[in-house]
């Protein structure tokens, strides 16, 4: 059956890629997002484009009422391992506020939220997560922490009123990727792949189409679903140097490993992060305490709740899933321009 369905952070890989999908599903898709560019692409794929700032309340409200949506699913988020808190602040936390409000205002009956696994994790490693385990009580870094308080925003709006379902995807990753894989390969060229602790973490990560997928399920999930956060990955975790090497030798090139000690590897990003606030463009460190965490402690999600309640099955590993991507990397590189 068609739905009339808005996707917010369109322009971005993970909402580009699902509001695509659903457009050839036969939905009718309303795409919002920042990127005129990418909305023109988006227009010419079938998808109608609304261009708004998530933290402006305004301009969100007048794109839901633009349609009767049956179902939003909020993608839009300030994504980035640092930056102002201000700026995560108005994204991810009033954005969320702005979009759950709207969708009450609108009636519109189901939110999707896509949230993060990062509010699980800090310094320490961390496998097997499950939704119902205890957070920690800081998060690592802006990101994490807005995020948690947007779970929070969407959840006073479900004690309004909404159905909602939360998602918390982890490490995307495939064709159109421009974040992790890009930023190893670019590290790998300037001063080798940090293997921190000898690259023996443990990570999830998730190909984009199956993030996807569970996106598209959770949007028409059962009632006995709804009020659920719900982990997603590829559910097979790898060691981090076991994926640059297979990444790298896909690519055909030397995997110039940078090995780094836990401990040393945090104090320096403790230091590069305390220098970068100093200087006036504010530019991001090189390393930062969040990211160390991440590729130096192992950090896994169970993923059986998904199973259980979405139908949630994750079908791309991670070596089929990295040869999709080295293929659409090469056609970028060879001047193929912006692959969808």
């Amino acid at each position: 059956m068609s739905m009339k369905i808005l996707v917010t952070g369109a322009t971005g890989f993970l909402g580009g890629r699902l509001a695509r999908a659903l457009r050839e599903d036969g939905h009718e898709v309303t795409g919002m997002g920042r990127s005129p560019q990418a909305g023109r692409m988006l227009i010419q794929d079938g998808v109608r484009f609304a261009s708004a700032e998530l933290s402006d309340a305004e301009s969100v409200r007048r794109i839901f009422d633009s349609a009767e949506f049956e179902v939003a699913v909020h993608c839009g988020a300030y994504s980035a391992s640092w930056g102002r808190d201000e700026d995560f602040h108005a994204a991810n936390v009033e954005g969320t506020a702005n979009v759950a409000e709207a969708c009450l205002r609108n009636g519109v009956p189901r939110l999707v939220h896509v949230s993060t696994p990062s509010v699980y994790f800090g310094a320490r490693s961390r496998t097997g997560v499950r939704e119902s385990d205890p957070l920690p009580r800081t998060q690592a870094g802006a990101y994490a922490r807005t995020k948690l308080l947007a779970e929070q925003e969407v959840g006073r709006a479900a004690e309004r009123g909404l159905c909602t379902i939360v998602l918390r995807p982890r490490a995307l990753y495939g064709p159109g990727d421009r974040t992790i894989l890009p930023r190893l390969i670019e590290a790998n060229e300037k001063t080798g792949v940090p293997l921190i602790g000898g690259g023996d973490a443990l990570i999830d990560l998730t190909y984009v189409d199956d993030a996807v997928r569970a996106l598209k399920l959770a949007a028409s999930a059962p009632s006995d679903a709804l009020g659920g956060t719900y982990n997603i990955s590829g559910g097979s975790p790898i060691r981090f140097a076991d994926a640059a090497e297979l990444l790298f030798a896909k690519l055909g090139r030397p995997l110039r490993a940078k090995r780094l000690p836990y401990a040393a590897a945090y104090a320096a990003a403790s230091v590069m992060e305390w220098a970068a606030r100093l200087r006036p463009s504010g530019g991001e460190p090189m390393l930062t305490r969040a990211l160390v965490g991440m590729l130096g402690s192992s950090q896994t999600l169970d993923i059986g709740e998904a199973r259980r309640k979405l139908g949630y099955e994750p079908s791309v590993g991670v070596e089929e899933g990295l040869s999709r991507f080295v293929e659409e990397w090469r056609q970028r590189q060879e001047g193929g321009g912006m692959p969808k």
